[in-house]
């Protein structure tokens, strides 16, 4: 007997969910629906509930569906980048005299939008380490506190908070856990079962997969909320177009197979940097003496593409080996196919400088892609080897 949709597993569901063949043709990929509005039958007669594409498009439709089905969610909603979907969650939720508990090494971008958008706005922030569940409880206002933001794994510092403890504080306050799920993906975690209400994904890193489309995503547990931000995806307009959303579904049917892949290669090279005198620390939740290790391995099925390491040398030491790799590209983002290579102190986190949330200047993070592992070690060494030489 078939199993149902909703008990399929993961890479199942990545492949079919919202994506049914064409009932006109039979094409057994979505169609890219180019177009900006819908012929009607009669004044108010709507084929499908289509009038206009930044309401509603067939294309994103499938992508919302798969996207749901992933994080085993009521609602998803697909934007036009990661920080679109950010603020239109934040600013249907909160309100001028809100706090929002901010994850204290959460990514740059995030911070930026609520440090200079939304504190001039009247919703203020503060910054708490996740893994000081005291502190946390401290934090939480119920009066005030609308959100508490989570970011696990963490970007760039690779700590990981327990997400179901933190639903159990932010509910007890009546306050929404959200998680930014990017750097693992729904693959390696699912944060609503977990106890979450809404969880965030930059579609441009792992769900796209290949470098070649921006998009954000929310996805939340409750269906009243996802009517609300509905409605506020509609007014405020940060929708991704039609063919972003139909390569986003291009790259979910691989996500499975590619996080395998990742996860792979840097648990080898994370290994492989322990070793090496030039470097310091090694950030990567897969490895036994990681702080958050034994949290890790309980709420993630895996440990994922990305890792950081410190250089003994400090921020010139980084910055040398930063310029010195040739296989891991020198570029912002994450999750592509091919391996990057940041420093994010002067890069993806400068807008943290001199804030509570400032990354040590002596990090370098990497976005292990899924090229031979062996390549990507000797381009490492060559690198690192650099840092010798007179």
């Amino acid at each position: 007997m078939n199993r149902r949709a909703g008990e399929q597993g993961f890479n199942t569901r990545a492949i079919h969910a919202g994506q049914e063949p064409d009932p006109a043709t039979g094409a057994v990929i979505p169609p890219l629906h180019l177009t900006t509005t819908y012929k009607q039958d009669g004044v108010g007669g709507l084929r499908g509930g289509y009038e206009y594409s930044r309401s509603g498009n067939p294309t994103r439709t499938a992508l919302q569906e798969a996207l749901a089905a992933l994080e085993q969610g009521s609602t998803g909603l697909a934007f036009a980048s990661g920080l679109a979907a950010e603020d239109t969650l934040l600013r249907t939720v909160c309100r001028p005299g809100d706090q929002i508990v901010l994850g204290g090494d959460a990514y740059g971008g995030t911070f930026r939008l609520i440090s200079t958008v939304l504190e001039p706005w009247g919703v203020s922030y503060r910054p708490v380490d996740l893994n000081d569940l005291d502190a946390v409880r401290d934090a939480v206002a119920p009066e005030t506190t609308r959100v508490v933001w989570c970011e696990t794994p963490t970007n760039p510092l690779l700590n990981v908070a327990d997400i179901a403890v933190l639903a159990e504080i932010a509910h007890a306050a009546g306050t929404l856990l959200v998680v930014d799920n990017t750097f693992a993906s729904p693959y390696l975690q699912q944060p609503l079962t977990l106890g979450a209400d809404v969880v965030v994904h930059s579609t441009t890193k792992y769900l796209g997969g290949h470098s070649d489309v921006v998009g954000g995503a929310l996805v939340v547990a409750d269906a009243e909320l996802g009517e609300l931000l509905a409605y506020h995806q509609n007014a405020m307009g940060a929708v991704n177009g039609p063919f972003d959303a139909w390569l986003v579904l291009r790259g979910i049917k691989t996500l499975g197979v590619r996080m395998d892949r990742h996860g792979q290669n840097a648990a080898r090279i994370a290994e492989w940097l322990l070793e090496h005198p030039a470097v310091g620390d090694v950030l990567y939740p897969g490895l036994p003496q990681h702080r958050n290790h034994e949290i890790a391995a309980k709420q993630m099925s895996g440990f994922g593409g990305m890792l950081s390491f410190r250089l003994r040398g400090g921020e010139e030491a980084a910055l040398r080996v930063c310029g010195r790799a040739e296989l891991f590209t020198l570029a912002e983002s994450l999750g592509g196919v091919e391996s990057l290579i940041e420093h994010p102190h002067r890069m993806t986190h400068a807008s943290a400088a001199g804030s509570p949330l400032e990354v040590p200047a002596d990090l370098v993070r990497l976005s292990v892609g899924i090229e031979d592992i062996d390549d990507l070690i000797s381009d490492l060494d060559q690198a690192l080897g650099s840092l010798t030489e007179r």
